[in-house]
């Protein structure tokens, strides 16, 4: 019988670009109900220890988790990774090589946008930085809204940071099986997160995940911030169809940004298999 939880396996932290601490995210998915949590950085696991400290202290399951930014058919997608062992050097390895590159291409995007009468950005883009290996286009999107050139960070990556917009700049990261391969090498499951957000053809969309499934992938995050509930349902059968487990996840950055809250997804559509039922060894 599938097991029913109110899991959220999908929420970034200031160790990337999130604006809680681990500590005040465990707090907060505590309150709001979350009976396992995973905190998920972009291309870094190193709020993952004081992650798991903090969700123990609040009588919360976990589970290890980081996003990964991965190229794939000339477009960013990201893959999740679920359960693994923090301490793998593959792992860290990787995730080191994926950050690299990251401050030339924020000076790039700099750059763009000094172009267009908008100076300082990447100065001013650093304030809002935990950890500056990490410098991503929701730090500019902060400083554009700071300093009044737009009200909300959507309306940012609208204008500025979408592809042809002043201020985009394409990085090339890890492959699809590179970063399928550090996660279940180290332990863990592969989940591709948020797939509706891709824009892919649907020949394109079976290509994604027949190399994910085919490189070991195991997940789809199918109950998530982004989607629709209609999407749920697509997703849900894809799963299906793939033989791939079902993921929950909000995806949330920020209190004043994030439109989803943390543990506040509908559960997962039934007749799925959780990822939390292939991962239980694995939950701390």
């Amino acid at each position: 019988m599938t097991t029913i939880l109110n899991a959220d396996l999908h929420c970034h932290s200031v160790v990337s670009d999130g604006t809680l601490t681990p500590e005040e995210l465990a707090a907060r998915a505590s309150a709001n109900g979350v009976e396992l949590w995973a905190l998920t950085d972009h291309d870094e696991i190193g709020g993952v220890q004081r992650a798991a400290l903090a969700a123990k202290a609040h009588g919360l399951k976990f589970l290890t988790g980081v996003e990964i930014s991965v190229t794939f058919i000339g477009q960013t997608v990201h893959i999740v990774g679920l359960g693994f062992d923090a301490d793998n050097n593959q792992l860290h390895e990787g995730l080191r090589r994926t950050r690299g590159g990251r401050k030339e291409r924020a000076m790039e995007m700099s750059d763009g946008l000094a172009q267009v009468g908008i100076s300082g950005a990447y100065e001013g883009a650093l304030k809002f930085v935990g950890n500056p290996e990490l410098i991503s286009r929701t730090h500019f999107a902060r400083f554009l809204v700071e300093s009044g050139v737009c009200k909300e960070t959507n309306e940012v990556f609208r204008k500025f940071l979408t592809e042809g917009k002043p201020g985009f700049v394409p990085h090339r990261w890890a492959t699809l099986k590179d970063a399928v391969t550090w996660i279940t090498e180290a332990g863990g499951m592969a989940v591709i997160a948020h797939p509706a957000r891709y824009k892919f053809t649907p020949n394109e969309e079976f290509a994604l995940f027949n190399e994910f499934k085919n490189h070991g992938g195991q997940g789809v995050e199918v109950v998530t911030g982004s989607h629709s509930a209609a999407e749920y349902l697509v997703y849900a059968e894809t799963a299906k169809e793939f033989g791939l487990a079902a993921s929950r996840g909000s995806d949330f950055h920020s209190p004043g940004e994030s439109h989803t809250e943390l543990g506040s997804l509908p559960l997962l559509p039934g007749q799925l298999t959780p990822v939390w039922e292939a991962l239980a060894g694995r939950i701390q």
